[in-house]
């Protein structure tokens, strides 16, 4: 199943993307949060959908595509967890997940505008598979109760000011949680429509040129993996989204006058 919200920023309306139709689930839930997930909301709308009690959106190819799933409360990313990425920065690659936080607040619609911070000289792209936590996991006994946790993927950008990243005290947050610095969507697609999360491609294009064209198959440490060594750590919530690492592609240490003139990604 295919989950949206379509809508002004703030009034998204929560929909299922079905065949060729976009249908209205607000007669089910209010919003596509964690409350919906962990309360099998997914059943909710698949019995309803069968019986044909989901009508169907009007007007829905002309509205804004918000990100398709509401404010999650928290934004755990993964950093350098491509193997070629991490040779294009130097890095050796990590023993264990390297592990930082992004605001909440970042997550905004696919097609959104991104805003370039004031003095920045030095925002860049990363396309990254993004999971929506289902069910709460703590202290996962194995990488199959991680991936029984999931609610759904989505195409995550996690866009990156990297002299704050990089050169302004060592401290990855400051270059990642600039406004708008998290477009995630269209769809958020349930598990049984992905199969194996690695075996998925991922790309990017800036000014029309494909800049990165990687699969995450590529993974260091691979997503039930991720989602286990995490919940050692933090209990993971419905609604909670991991940025689970780029692929090659990405211009970390280079300076270019392409910095200076982009003032939007898509």
């Amino acid at each position: 199943m295919r989950f949206g919200r379509l809508g002004a920023l703030g009034s998204e309306i929560p929909v299922l993307f079905h065949e060729d139709t976009v249908r209205d689930l607000r007669a089910l839930t209010p919003d596509l949060d964690g409350a919906f997930w962990e309360s099998g909301g997914v059943d909710r709308v698949r019995a309803a959908l069968t019986a044909g009690a989901l009508p169907v959106l009007p007007d829905a190819d002309r509205m804004r595509v918000g990100a398709p799933i509401a404010r999650p409360n928290k934004i755990v990313c993964i950093g350098l967890n491509y193997r070629d990425h991490a040779a294009e920065t130097g890095a050796e690659i990590p023993a264990e997940p390297v592990v930082f936080m992004k605001d909440p607040m970042t997550l905004i619609g696919p097609f959104d505008d991104v805003r370039i911070p004031r003095r920045s000289v030095k925002t860049d792209w990363e396309v990254e598979l993004g999971v929506v936590i289902g069910s709460p996991l703590r202290y996962a006994e194995s990488t199959a109760d991680a991936l029984a946790s999931i609610a759904g993927f989505a195409v995550s950008h996690d866009v990156s000011e990297r002299a704050f990243q990089l050169e302004r005290g060592g401290q990855w947050d400051k270059g990642k949680s600039c406004e708008t610095f998290n477009p995630f969507g269209p769809h958020l697609v349930t598990p049984d429509e992905v199969g194996d999360p690695q075996e998925l491609s991922l790309r990017l294009w800036v000014n029309g040129r494909l800049r990165q064209n990687g699969t995450t198959a590529d993974m260091v440490f691979a997503v039930g993996e991720t989602l286990a060594y995490l919940s050692r750590f933090m209990v993971l919530y419905p609604g909670d989204v991991i940025n689970t690492g780029t692929p090659a592609g990405v211009p970390v240490l280079i300076t270019s006058p392409g910095y200076s003139t982009m003032n939007r990604l898509r």
